[in-house]
Protein backbone atom coordinates (compact mmCIF):
# COMPACT_ATOMS: atom_id res chain seq x y z
CA UNK A 1 0.00 0.00 0.00
CA UNK A 2 2.82 2.34 0.95
CA UNK A 3 4.69 1.55 -2.28
CA UNK A 4 1.59 2.29 -4.37
CA UNK A 5 1.07 5.67 -2.70
CA UNK A 6 4.75 6.53 -3.18
CA UNK A 7 4.58 5.71 -6.88
CA UNK A 8 1.44 7.84 -7.31
CA UNK A 9 3.13 10.73 -5.56
CA UNK A 10 6.23 10.47 -7.75
CA UNK A 11 4.10 10.38 -10.92
CA UNK A 12 2.20 13.46 -9.72
CA UNK A 13 5.44 15.34 -9.02
CA UNK A 14 6.87 14.37 -12.41
CA UNK A 15 3.78 15.47 -14.35
CA UNK A 16 3.53 18.74 -12.43
CA UNK A 17 7.17 19.53 -13.16
CA UNK A 18 6.76 18.61 -16.81
CA UNK A 19 3.77 20.89 -17.39
CA UNK A 20 5.40 23.76 -15.50
CA UNK A 21 8.52 23.40 -17.64
CA UNK A 22 6.45 23.43 -20.85
CA UNK A 23 4.52 26.47 -19.69
CA UNK A 24 7.71 28.29 -18.76
CA UNK A 25 9.30 27.42 -22.11
CA UNK A 26 6.35 28.85 -24.05
CA UNK A 27 6.41 32.02 -21.97
CA UNK A 28 10.15 32.50 -22.45
CA UNK A 29 9.89 32.18 -26.23
CA UNK A 30 7.42 35.04 -26.64
CA UNK A 31 8.89 38.53 -26.63
CA UNK A 32 6.70 41.57 -27.19
CA UNK A 33 8.12 43.61 -30.05
CA UNK A 34 8.06 47.37 -30.54
CA UNK A 35 5.42 46.75 -33.23
CA UNK A 36 3.23 44.80 -30.79
CA UNK A 37 3.37 47.69 -28.35
CA UNK A 38 2.35 50.20 -31.02
CA UNK A 39 -0.58 48.03 -32.08
CA UNK A 40 -1.76 47.90 -28.46
CA UNK A 41 -1.48 51.67 -28.17
CA UNK A 42 -3.63 52.20 -31.28
CA UNK A 43 -6.26 49.54 -30.65
CA UNK A 44 -8.92 52.12 -29.77
CA UNK A 45 -8.43 54.01 -33.02
CA UNK A 46 -11.09 53.47 -35.67
CA UNK A 47 -8.44 52.80 -38.30
CA UNK A 48 -4.66 52.82 -38.32
CA UNK A 49 -1.68 51.84 -40.45
CA UNK A 50 1.86 51.16 -39.17
CA UNK A 51 4.55 51.29 -41.86
CA UNK A 52 8.24 50.41 -41.45
CA UNK A 53 9.65 53.85 -42.27
CA UNK A 54 13.37 53.38 -41.53
CA UNK A 55 15.78 50.83 -40.06
CA UNK A 56 19.44 50.60 -39.15
CA UNK A 57 21.89 48.64 -37.02
CA UNK A 58 25.27 49.08 -35.40
CA UNK A 59 27.10 46.07 -33.97
CA UNK A 60 24.54 44.39 -31.71
CA UNK A 61 22.03 47.26 -31.67
CA UNK A 62 19.07 47.00 -34.04
CA UNK A 63 16.44 49.70 -34.45
CA UNK A 64 13.30 50.67 -36.38
CA UNK A 65 11.34 53.81 -37.10
CA UNK A 66 7.64 53.52 -37.88
CA UNK A 67 5.22 55.80 -39.69
CA UNK A 68 1.81 55.67 -38.02
CA UNK A 69 -1.35 56.94 -39.69
CA UNK A 70 -4.67 57.09 -37.82
CA UNK A 71 -8.19 57.95 -39.03
CA UNK A 72 -7.16 57.06 -42.55
CA UNK A 73 -10.58 57.58 -44.10
CA UNK A 74 -11.03 61.18 -42.90
CA UNK A 75 -8.93 63.82 -44.69
CA UNK A 76 -9.50 66.28 -41.82
CA UNK A 77 -9.01 64.01 -38.79
CA UNK A 78 -6.23 61.80 -40.16
CA UNK A 79 -2.91 62.09 -38.35
CA UNK A 80 0.58 61.02 -39.37
CA UNK A 81 3.54 60.61 -37.05
CA UNK A 82 7.00 59.11 -37.31
CA UNK A 83 8.35 57.45 -34.18
CA UNK A 84 11.80 57.90 -32.70
CA UNK A 85 14.28 55.06 -33.11
CA UNK A 86 12.90 51.99 -31.31
CA UNK A 87 15.07 49.05 -30.27
CA UNK A 88 14.18 45.67 -31.78
CA UNK A 89 15.69 42.22 -31.46
CA UNK A 90 18.10 40.89 -34.07
CA UNK A 91 15.60 38.16 -34.93
CA UNK A 92 12.78 40.65 -35.56
CA UNK A 93 15.13 42.92 -37.53
CA UNK A 94 16.23 40.10 -39.83
CA UNK A 95 12.64 38.94 -40.24
CA UNK A 96 11.76 42.38 -41.62
CA UNK A 97 14.98 43.20 -43.47
CA UNK A 98 13.13 43.20 -46.82
CA UNK A 99 10.02 45.03 -45.57
CA UNK A 100 11.04 48.70 -45.55
CA UNK A 101 8.15 50.84 -46.76
CA UNK A 102 5.57 48.09 -46.22
CA UNK A 103 2.67 48.22 -43.83
CA UNK A 104 3.54 45.77 -41.04
CA UNK A 105 0.24 46.13 -39.18
CA UNK A 106 -3.06 47.88 -39.73
CA UNK A 107 -6.73 48.09 -38.85
CA UNK A 108 -9.51 48.74 -41.36
CA UNK A 109 -13.03 50.00 -40.78
CA UNK A 110 -14.16 46.40 -40.32
CA UNK A 111 -12.15 46.37 -37.07
CA UNK A 112 -9.88 43.51 -38.17
CA UNK A 113 -6.14 43.67 -37.36
CA UNK A 114 -3.79 42.42 -40.08
CA UNK A 115 -0.06 41.87 -39.60
CA UNK A 116 1.13 40.40 -42.91
CA UNK A 117 3.50 42.89 -44.64
CA UNK A 118 2.00 44.48 -47.76
CA UNK A 119 2.20 47.81 -49.64
CA UNK A 120 0.30 50.55 -47.73
CA UNK A 121 -3.38 50.65 -48.66
CA UNK A 122 -3.50 47.18 -50.22
CA UNK A 123 -5.12 45.32 -47.33
CA UNK A 124 -8.18 47.54 -46.79
CA UNK A 125 -8.56 50.34 -49.34
CA UNK A 126 -7.30 49.44 -52.82
CA UNK A 127 -9.92 47.34 -54.59
CA UNK A 128 -12.59 48.43 -52.10
CA UNK A 129 -15.40 50.06 -54.11
CA UNK A 130 -16.35 52.16 -51.11
CA UNK A 131 -13.20 54.23 -51.71
CA UNK A 132 -12.58 54.07 -55.46
CA UNK A 133 -12.86 52.19 -58.74
CA UNK A 134 -10.85 50.61 -61.52
CA UNK A 135 -10.19 52.82 -64.55
CA UNK A 136 -8.42 52.25 -67.86
CA UNK A 137 -5.48 54.34 -69.10
CA UNK A 138 -4.60 55.20 -72.72
CA UNK A 139 -2.60 51.99 -73.05
CA UNK A 140 -5.51 49.82 -72.01
CA UNK A 141 -4.16 49.07 -68.53
CA UNK A 142 -6.66 48.91 -65.66
CA UNK A 143 -5.51 50.93 -62.63
CA UNK A 144 -7.00 51.91 -59.25
CA UNK A 145 -8.36 55.44 -58.74
CA UNK A 146 -9.73 56.76 -55.43
CA UNK A 147 -12.92 58.83 -55.45
CA UNK A 148 -12.55 62.59 -55.05
CA UNK A 149 -13.22 62.62 -51.32
CA UNK A 150 -10.56 59.93 -50.81
CA UNK A 151 -8.06 61.29 -53.33
CA UNK A 152 -5.72 62.17 -50.45
CA UNK A 153 -5.09 58.42 -50.02
CA UNK A 154 -3.14 58.38 -53.28
CA UNK A 155 -0.40 60.56 -51.80
CA UNK A 156 -0.77 59.06 -48.33
CA UNK A 157 -0.05 55.59 -49.75
CA UNK A 158 2.59 56.88 -52.25
CA UNK A 159 0.53 55.88 -55.29
CA UNK A 160 0.79 59.14 -57.23
CA UNK A 161 3.96 58.18 -59.12
CA UNK A 162 3.40 54.43 -58.92
CA UNK A 163 -0.18 53.42 -59.85
CA UNK A 164 -1.69 50.15 -58.67
CA UNK A 165 -2.66 48.02 -61.65
CA UNK A 166 -5.48 45.51 -61.46
CA UNK A 167 -3.30 42.55 -62.51
CA UNK A 168 -0.80 43.18 -59.71
CA UNK A 169 -3.49 43.77 -57.11
CA UNK A 170 -5.35 40.58 -58.04
CA UNK A 171 -2.07 38.67 -57.80
CA UNK A 172 -1.73 40.02 -54.24
CA UNK A 173 -5.32 39.30 -53.30
CA UNK A 174 -5.39 35.76 -54.70
CA UNK A 175 -1.91 34.55 -53.76
CA UNK A 176 -0.56 36.63 -50.88
CA UNK A 177 -3.30 38.33 -48.85
CA UNK A 178 -3.30 37.05 -45.26
CA UNK A 179 -0.57 34.48 -45.99
CA UNK A 180 2.79 36.03 -46.91
CA UNK A 181 4.47 39.38 -47.66
CA UNK A 182 3.86 40.96 -51.05
CA UNK A 183 6.59 42.91 -52.89
CA UNK A 184 4.92 43.48 -56.26
CA UNK A 185 6.34 42.68 -59.66
CA UNK A 186 10.02 42.76 -60.70
CA UNK A 187 11.56 45.34 -63.04
CA UNK A 188 14.10 44.74 -65.82
CA UNK A 189 16.91 44.68 -63.24
CA UNK A 190 15.18 42.02 -61.19
CA UNK A 191 14.26 44.37 -58.33
CA UNK A 192 10.83 44.28 -56.74
CA UNK A 193 8.47 47.24 -56.88
CA UNK A 194 8.01 47.38 -53.10
CA UNK A 195 10.08 46.52 -50.04
CA UNK A 196 13.58 47.53 -48.95
CA UNK A 197 15.10 47.64 -52.43
CA UNK A 198 11.93 48.59 -54.31
CA UNK A 199 11.69 51.59 -56.64
CA UNK A 200 8.58 52.86 -54.83
CA UNK A 201 10.28 52.67 -51.42
CA UNK A 202 13.06 55.08 -52.44
CA UNK A 203 10.41 57.80 -52.55
CA UNK A 204 8.54 56.81 -49.39
CA UNK A 205 11.62 56.27 -47.16
CA UNK A 206 14.20 58.78 -48.49
CA UNK A 207 16.27 59.09 -45.30
CA UNK A 208 17.18 55.39 -45.41
CA UNK A 209 18.63 55.66 -48.92
CA UNK A 210 20.34 59.00 -48.31
CA UNK A 211 22.05 57.65 -45.20
CA UNK A 212 23.27 54.47 -46.88
CA UNK A 213 24.53 56.24 -50.01
CA UNK A 214 26.93 58.20 -47.81
CA UNK A 215 28.48 55.06 -46.33
CA UNK A 216 31.45 53.25 -47.84
CA UNK A 217 29.54 49.96 -47.65
CA UNK A 218 25.80 49.96 -48.17
CA UNK A 219 23.08 48.49 -45.97
CA UNK A 220 22.74 45.26 -47.94
CA UNK A 221 26.44 44.33 -47.82
CA UNK A 222 26.71 45.30 -44.15
CA UNK A 223 23.70 43.18 -43.28
CA UNK A 224 24.91 40.19 -45.29
CA UNK A 225 28.25 40.44 -43.51
CA UNK A 226 26.46 40.64 -40.18
CA UNK A 227 24.21 37.66 -40.95
CA UNK A 228 27.18 35.61 -42.13
CA UNK A 229 29.21 36.22 -38.97
CA UNK A 230 26.19 35.65 -36.72
CA UNK A 231 25.38 32.39 -38.50
CA UNK A 232 28.97 31.21 -38.14
CA UNK A 233 28.90 31.90 -34.41
CA UNK A 234 25.53 30.18 -34.13
CA UNK A 235 26.74 27.10 -36.03
CA UNK A 236 29.88 26.87 -33.90
CA UNK A 237 27.80 27.16 -30.75
CA UNK A 238 25.37 24.56 -32.07
CA UNK A 239 28.20 22.09 -32.75
CA UNK A 240 29.55 22.59 -29.24
CA UNK A 241 26.16 22.08 -27.56
CA UNK A 242 24.75 19.59 -30.03
CA UNK A 243 21.90 21.89 -31.09
CA UNK A 244 21.22 24.81 -33.40
CA UNK A 245 20.47 28.06 -31.59
CA UNK A 246 19.06 30.41 -34.20
CA UNK A 247 16.37 30.71 -36.82
CA UNK A 248 15.63 33.87 -38.75
CA UNK A 249 15.63 35.23 -42.26
CA UNK A 250 16.17 33.22 -45.39
CA UNK A 251 19.74 34.57 -45.58
CA UNK A 252 20.52 33.30 -42.10
CA UNK A 253 18.89 29.94 -42.81
CA UNK A 254 20.74 29.65 -46.10
CA UNK A 255 24.10 30.16 -44.44
CA UNK A 256 23.35 27.57 -41.80
CA UNK A 257 22.18 25.10 -44.45
CA UNK A 258 25.34 25.50 -46.46
CA UNK A 259 27.41 24.95 -43.34
CA UNK A 260 25.40 21.83 -42.51
CA UNK A 261 25.88 20.58 -46.06
CA UNK A 262 29.63 20.97 -45.69
CA UNK A 263 29.52 18.98 -42.45
CA UNK A 264 27.44 16.34 -44.20
CA UNK A 265 29.93 16.20 -47.07
CA UNK A 266 32.75 15.91 -44.57
CA UNK A 267 30.96 13.07 -42.79
CA UNK A 268 30.29 11.40 -46.13
CA UNK A 269 33.98 11.71 -47.07
CA UNK A 270 34.96 10.24 -43.71
CA UNK A 271 32.56 7.35 -44.26
CA UNK A 272 33.99 6.70 -47.73
CA UNK A 273 37.50 6.89 -46.30
CA UNK A 274 36.57 4.43 -43.56
CA UNK A 275 35.00 2.16 -46.16
CA UNK A 276 38.17 2.23 -48.29
CA UNK A 277 40.25 1.54 -45.22
CA UNK A 278 38.02 -1.38 -44.32
CA UNK A 279 38.25 -2.67 -47.88
CA UNK A 280 42.03 -2.38 -47.78
CA UNK A 281 42.21 -4.30 -44.51
CA UNK A 282 40.00 -7.00 -45.98
CA UNK A 283 42.29 -7.34 -49.01
CA UNK A 284 45.34 -7.57 -46.76
CA UNK A 285 43.68 -10.30 -44.71
CA UNK A 286 42.86 -12.32 -47.83
CA UNK A 287 46.44 -11.88 -49.05
CA UNK A 288 47.85 -13.16 -45.79
CA UNK A 289 45.40 -16.02 -45.78
CA UNK A 290 46.51 -16.97 -49.31
CA UNK A 291 50.20 -16.86 -48.33
CA UNK A 292 49.52 -19.06 -45.35
CA UNK A 293 47.77 -21.59 -47.55
CA UNK A 294 50.79 -21.83 -49.83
Amino acid sequence: MFMKQSMQFLVFVFLTGFFLACSSSKTDKYQETALDKLVKQKMNEKTFSIVLYDMDFDNDKFKHKYKIITDLTDSVKKKEEITDWLSVSEEFFLKNQDNLGLELAGKGEDGKIHKIPAPPGYSSYVGNEKYGQWKTDNSGNSFWAFYGQYMFMSSMFNMMASPVYRSGYYDYRNNYYGNRPYYGSRDASGNYQYGTYGSTTQKSSPTFFERNQNKSDNFKSRLQSRVGSSSTRSTTSGQASGSSSRTGSSSASGTTTRSSSSSSSSSSSTSRSSSRSSSSSSSTSRSRSGSSGK
